[in-house]
């Protein structure tokens, strides 16, 4: 069995998908939205001071959550659908078309994200992706499916690879059992790059593409 990985931001969109969040709600947004931004905003400067721009683009992500409490699922799922139909000029095309022939292969393919869940959703509905797993950041709702403005593990990282392996585990499923591929643009993706059996790389930056060369790993269109 083959399995595909595939990352979203700077890989699949060539772009940010919460920069186009972000640019959206400075239309949006109403004053008291933009004060728990404004919140969060100050907090994520002083991680950014303390701790790096990970940390700080988290605490900056997840204050921006807080702005979705009180919204309805169905709401959010709207938002989410006008920003993925919006943007396809960012969608990276020839990447789309490998994965669909991948699909078309009997593969598996799973976009793996730190962008959120509902936005991926949107996404692969825009680009015509059928029979596609999606492991993204979870937004929280109550009983009633309005937004409680809360998030789960934001899917980054070294989480990437460990997120994986727990898609893997809940089919009953190890890494001995498929053969992993992994497309993915980021420094911060070399755990999940690392850990599959073909690793390649999409728009690279030239850290990434210094890293690629290191370690022998193919560059998606060169």
């Amino acid at each position: 069995m083959r399995v595909i990985t595939v990352d979203f931001d700077g890989t699949l969109y060539q772009g940010n998908s919460f920069k186009v969040m972000f640019d959206v709600a400075k239309k949006q947004y109403s004053l008291k939205q933009w004060s728990q931004v404004g919140l969060g905003t100050a907090k994520a400067l002083g991680k950014l001071v303390t701790k790096g721009k990970a940390p700080a683009k988290h605490t900056f992500f997840r204050a921006f959550v807080k702005s979705f409490k009180g919204k309805s699922k169905k709401e959010l799922e709207e938002f989410f659908y006008a920003l993925a139909h919006g943007d396809l000029e960012r969608v990276n095309r020839p990447l789309v078309d490998k994965v669909k022939r991948h699909i078309e292969d009997g593969d598996q393919v799973v976009i793996v994200s730190g962008a959120l869940n509902p936005f991926l959703v949107a996404f692969k509905d825009a680009v015509g992706f059928e029979n596609v797993d999606i492991i993204g950041s979870e937004l929280f709702y109550d009983e009633n499916d309005i937004a409680v403005g809360k998030m789960g593990d934001i899917v980054n990282g070294k989480k990437k690879a460990e997120a994986v392996q727990e898609w893997l585990k809940n089919r009953d499923l190890t890494l001995d059992d498929v053969t992993l591929w992994a497309y993915a643009d980021s420094e911060s993706d070399s755990p999940l790059l690392e850990m599959v059996d073909h690793p390649v790389v999409v728009n690279p930056d030239e850290d990434m593409e210094k890293l690629a060369h290191q370690k022998g790993w193919p560059v998606f269109g060169s």
